[in-house]
């Protein structure tokens, strides 16, 4: 049963937290707002990373992370895009079962019209009084289940 680790909005802050998650995963999602290169390069230590650019990351690192990717998993596809808002397809035409997004830096999961919305929140410094939190995919064929991590942090990890 393939597993896929999905983080978000880690505004240059890997926490070790997010990292033991993540580890043992055979592919990675990042929903955007990275914070830089080196964390593509340290969850690419983990697994394959499928990332997109959210609305802060800026620089030359960037412009090679695309706005929207898709990943093949067995047999469900995952398209993946940083602020829900600006999805422009409709997914159950476009053969989508899941879509994961991040920007709020509100966990949720969501299902419409047999489509899985999910949003592992903010795994990154912590906002107002949002979790910390990260997300899991595990597949089987071609369903999909979901679920979403709080985490527990040190307070050595708390800021960045």
């Amino acid at each position: 049963m393939p597993r896929v680790g999905v983080i978000s909005d880690t505004h240059g802050l890997l926490r070790p937290e997010a990292t033991a998650f993540l580890r043992g995963s055979d592919f990675i999602v990042h929903a955007g707002d990275i914070g830089g290169g080196n964390i593509l390069k340290e969850l690419g230590a983990l697994a394959p990373v499928t990332a997109v650019r959210g609305n802060n990351d800026k620089g030359p690192w960037a412009e090679a992370v695309s706005q929207t990717e898709v990943l093949q998993v067995g047999e469900v596809f995952i398209y993946v895009l940083h602020n829900l808002a600006e999805l422009d397809l409709d997914p159950v035409a476009a053969g989508f079962q899941v879509i994961v997004s991040g920007h709020s830096h509100q966990p949720s999961i969501e299902k419409r019209d047999g489509v899985l919305y999910v949003n592992p929140g903010s795994s990154g410094p912590r906002r107002f009084k949002l979790p910390i939190a990260v997300a899991e995919l595990q597949v089987v064929g071609d369903s999909v289940k979901a679920q979403v991590v709080e985490l527990e942090v040190s307070s050595a990890s708390t800021s960045a």
